[in-house]
């Protein structure tokens, strides 16, 4: 096993238990419950390197990465659930020629000299989406990208998380039981620098494996696209009302309650935000959700509510029933609408029948033929076509409906040109000349 390109010398073999395990490695991903084989990997294959921490540390990891060759594996770890935001804890690294490097991105917040020691080299991150932008916080862009998550949904793998891919692909056994801990405690465990450094070992061996996968495929360019698709795409536009995410809102009738989660939702974010903490430590949604549900008028009230009763959400009672008192005296026409915020979205697909239903029937044509594409090229469904943009061009349909004209809105929905070669033409035909919808029974 080497984690070097092709072309290059082997690297050492990371330490493995010779042992054949009969399933998946304590800890590994629920989702592999039925797993093939695989030999645990145990130990960095040149042991667990010490946490790059200084300015002079990191110019030695710079200059030995500059040196190295091949592909540059890139991993993060971040804090989620326990920190406020999605800021990197963790950087990890390994190149062929240079080893593995871990960086500690509190103490050195800009990595960015590492871009021209890595300019032009392809990285290697599995899901890429979830630490691009965090990555760039250091400063640190790529200039392309592999992602073996991606590529494992192209090909049609049943389980796409690293440990599953590993294990489907590589036969290793990768632990992932400390995947959600707190990456911001200093110093770091030693068993979590271990995990961290074996979730970069393999991933350029993983990457040539897939590679391979691809090219036999006929799925290469598709890979290729995607891939770039992901490293230039756009930080997402700021979601609109976003503290109707809060969890059980959809039970709420009342503009009034509706008030109470808004104000609690923006007092919690800016009390978790200035004490760097996750939200959810800070208020549950459980408790956003039961004020919002009783409208309690008195502190007393408020914290009689079991959502209440932890020490530290009745310590901070005072401001929570603030945030209440304030929407609690908001004039009607101030109040937030059941309806949600205006969308230029179709309705719901359950709905068609009943407001379009020619455009429930061109749905129905469209969804057969990305199945049909689907179940032919082995590839999931949202991987051809994202849903979005298939119902919006069942609603409103280009005139005049060609492949021509199919494609053109398929491109500017962000399909890559593999996804428009493949679609535009049989979606053209669904349109024109959907089935007659089957007789009521």
């Amino acid at each position: 096993m080497t984690d070097a390109d092709t072309t290059g010398p082997t690297a050492p073999s990371p330490a493995l238990d010779t042992t054949v395990s009969p399933g998946t490695t304590p800890g590994a991903e629920a989702e592999a419950t039925d797993a093939p084989d695989t030999t645990p990997l145990r130990e960095p294959a040149d042991g667990i390197p010490p946490v790059v921490a200084t300015p002079e540390a990191l110019a030695r990891v710079v200059a030995a990465f500059a040196q190295g060759h091949g592909p540059v594996a890139v991993d993060a770890e971040r804090a989620s659930g326990y920190r406020y935001g999605q800021h990197n804890f963790l950087v990890q690294l390994r190149r062929a020629g240079a080893g593995t490097a871990l960086i500690d991105p509190a103490a050195l917040p800009d990595l960015s000299a590492l871009n021209e020691a890595l300019d032009g080299v392809e990285w290697v991150l599995h899901a890429a989406s979830q630490d691009l932008a965090a990555l760039a916080e250091q400063g640190l862009v790529p200039t392309a990208i592999f992602d073996t998550e991606l590529a494992a949904r192209l090909l049609g793998l049943e389980r796409v998380g690293l440990a599953a891919v590993v294990a489907e692909v590589l036969g290793l056994g990768l632990a992932k039981e400390h995947s959600a801990v707190d990456w911001s405690t200093r110093p770091l465990p030693e068993d979590w620098l271990r995990y961290a450094a074996l979730d970069v070992e393999v991933l350029v061996e993983l990457r040539d494996r897939m590679a391979e996968r691809l090219e036999a495929a006929g799925k290469a360019e598709w890979a290729r696209q995607e891939f770039e698709a992901v490293r230039l795409a756009a930080p997402p536009a700021p979601r609109v009302d976003p503290w109707r995410r809060v969890s059980g809102t959809h039970a709420l009738r009342g503009r009034r309650q509706l008030a109470v989660v808004r104000e609690l939702w923006a007092t919690r974010e800016d009390n978790a935000r200035k004490r760097d903490i996750s939200p959810g430590r800070v208020l549950p949604d459980r408790a956003i959700v039961a004020a919002a549900t009783v409208l309690p008028r008195t502190l007393p009230q408020l914290v009689a509510l079991p959502a209440f009763s932890g020490r530290g959400t009745q310590r901070r009672a005072t401001l929570w029933m603030a945030a209440i008192d304030r929407a609690m005296a908001l004039p009607e026409d101030e109040l937030p609408s059941t309806r949600g915020p205006r969308s230029d979205a179709p309705p719901p697909p359950r709905a068609w029948a009943d407001r379009d239903p020619a455009a429930a029937v061109r749905l129905e044509a469209a969804r057969a033929v990305v199945a049909a594409a689907s179940a032919e090229h082995g590839t999931p469904l949202e991987n051809l076509l994202q849903p979005d943009a298939l119902r919006r061009l069942c609603w409103t349909p280009p005139t005049p409906i060609d492949a021509a004209s199919v494609a053109a809105f398929l491109t500017g929905r962000g399909a890559r040109p593999w996804q428009v070669d493949l679609l535009a033409a049989p979606l053209a035909a669904a349109l024109l000349n959907p089935p007659p919808p089957a007789p009521a029974e």
